[in-house]
């Protein structure tokens, strides 16, 4: 290992972040299985990960290449399989951003609103780093973020007393560091055996977590990174559903989606398509009720009697 450098002024990224996603190790507990690849609701628990993090920087993965939802920067600790720490080191290497999200590849609730406490807190605090604790109160230090300089300065002080990083735990490392501590007993769950990828698996086809995972899922598997007011489509889909045919439903939104796509795309675009939709919808069954009310439905109030 050489020592760290800094990277010159202005490099790109500085003002956000950048991310490490650690996908290495041998999964013992999981019989050795491939953890990083092994799906909770149709997805790899690295692509689940990496959603969480859509607008680092620079995504760099430590671990051999395989095929992503996202597109990755791929590194390596030297010699492979040296733990964390030296997989921390491998991937902090191609950053450059002074704030860095550390992650597990084994995170099935983490979502991106947790990276953005953790970062939020790291900016705020002053500390050194930010990270999640679990249920009983445990620090998850592959759930957190750092600042890279002083990531850079306890590896390299390690470096230095242990003449390389190979093996040591991680909390040579961490406990150097000035901590703030965010709670979130949900998204600290990791699959280390199986039956945490059975209760990941069960938890997500619960009622009330279903839709947003399926969502997520099929945005996902489709390339589209898209925030959606999910509530509004479903009114829609009822109200075409009521209002004309049960069939009209997913025709409806189906077309609400193409002219948005149209339209040029983005969230108000399908808001306002879909704010169409749902006026045409509603009128289909104004228009319905009327005519099972009989003529005298349709007409005004304060329209003279034509007798």
């Amino acid at each position: 290992m050489t020592a760290y450098e800094p990277p010159p002024p202005g490099t790109p990224g500085a003002d956000g972040y950048d991310a490490v996603v650690l996908a290495g190790g041998a999964a013992r507990r999981l019989g050795g299985a491939d953890k990083p690849g092994v799906r909770v609701g149709g997805r790899a628990l690295l692509d689940r990960v990496l959603a969480c993090c859509t607008d680092a920087g620079t995504t760099v993965v430590v671990a051999g290449p395989r095929p992503t939802a996202r597109p990755v920067t791929w590194a390596h600790e030297d010699p492979p399989g040296g733990g964390p720490v030296a997989a921390l080191d491998a991937g902090l290497r191609h950053t450059t951003a002074e704030h860095v999200v550390v992650l597990s590849a084994d995170l099935p609730f983490l979502g991106a609103a947790t990276v953005r406490r953790l970062l939020g807190a790291l900016r705020t605090s002053g500390a050194e780093g930010a990270l999640l604790t679990d249920s009983g109160g445990r620090e998850q230090p592959l759930v957190a973020a750092y600042r890279a300089s002083a990531l850079r300065r306890e590896l390299g002080a390690l470096t230095l007393e242990h003449g390389g990083l190979t093996g040591l735990p991680l909390r040579r490392l961490t406990a150097a560091l000035e901590l703030t501590r965010v709670s979130d007993p949900v998204a600290s769950f990791d699959c280390d055996t199986w039956d945490d990828i059975a209760a990941a698996r069960a938890r997500i086809r619960e009622h009330g977590h279903v839709l947003d995972e399926w969502i997520s899922a099929a945005k996902d598997e489709l390339g589209i990174d898209l925030d959606v007011d999910t509530g509004l489509l479903l009114d829609l889909a009822r109200d075409a559903a009521h209002g004309v045919a049960r069939p009209a439903a997913p025709l409806t939104t189906f077309l609400v989606g193409y002219a948005a796509g149209r339209a040029g795309g983005g969230p108000e675009a399908v808001a306002e398509a879909t704010r169409k939709a749902v006026a045409l919808a509603l009128r289909w069954a104004d228009e319905a009720k009327a005519a099972d009310a009989g003529p005298a439905a349709d007409q005004a109030p304060d329209t003279p009697d034509a007798g």
